[in-house]
């Protein structure tokens, strides 16, 4: 009976990981969409980004490159994404540096919260059938009360990716 116990657990714990693999391939590719900037409620921007999603040479590990493609502001965010322990749902972006920001992966949904110049943001990356919608918020912590602190969220960007090319193994 244990044995067939401590066989179920490996299986499960077999399948979760399998699962959470099976997240980030499904993101493997180049990505294009237009970003919407929020302030408060209202649009006030918008510029197209291309997300690029590739397994690097060592397991476990992807590139996880954002380029915000604005004729006035260009910017590349050429980061990595690793695997920390996929049996739990944590990944890590590895912005360089140093700078490493903390993921949880829950179904088909990546989430990541952290503070930073006492501002908190949240970020998330969804595979919606065939879409991929990645979302930051930001806001600032807010009154307290006993036992609850509320923080705002003043600010939005929002795309919604379409695949345009799959890197496949």
């Amino acid at each position: 009976m244990r044995k067939v116990v401590v066989g179920l657990l490996f299986t499960t714990i077999g399948y979760i990981v399998q699962g959470q693999n099976t997240f980030i391939q499904h993101c493997v590719g180049t990505w294009k969409g237009q970003m919407h900037i929020y302030r408060y409620g209202s649009l006030k921007d918008s510029v197209e980004v291309r997300l690029t999603v590739a397994p690097m040479s060592s397991s476990g590990e992807w590139t996880w490159k954002t380029e915000y493609l604005s004729s006035k502001m260009p910017m590349v965010k050429d980061y990595q994404l690793k695997t920390k322990d996929a049996s739990k749902g944590i990944y890590v972006i590895d912005e360089g540096d140093g700078v490493e920001l903390i993921n949880y992966l829950f179904d088909n949904k990546l989430y990541c919260v952290f503070e930073t110049q006492g501002i908190t943001l949240t970020s998330t990356y969804e595979l919606r059938g065939e879409e991929l919608v990645f979302e930051v918020t930001s806001g600032k912590k807010q009154a307290t009360k006993v036992e609850v602190t509320n923080f705002s969220v003043e600010n939005l960007q929002k795309v919604v990716l379409k695949r345009m090319i799959s890197h496949s193994k």
